[in-house]
């Protein structure tokens, strides 16, 4: 695992560490656990994305759907 070193307010730190205690966890578990989050989101965001290149051309927008298309089943 690799260190880093971070910069931060004094009354920040603090407020965070506090929050952390209360939730019987520590800053540098919840500064990992917001990490994975920061990175799966571009992860997720570039997944959409594909899913969407992928539909282009398959779908028609605008059409108006008739009541018996509406209630075919």
């Amino acid at each position: 695992m690799k260190n880093i070193t971070l910069s931060a307010d004094d009354k920040l730190i603090d407020a965070a560490q506090a929050r952390a205690r209360s939730e019987q966890t520590t800053l540098n578990e919840q500064f990992r656990r917001w990490l994975a989050e920061y990175v799966s989101r571009e992860q997720q965001a570039q997944e959409a994305m594909a899913v969407i290149q992928g539909l282009r051309g398959k779908l028609r927008v605008g059409r108006k759907i008739t009541r018996e298309e509406m209630n075919e089943r």
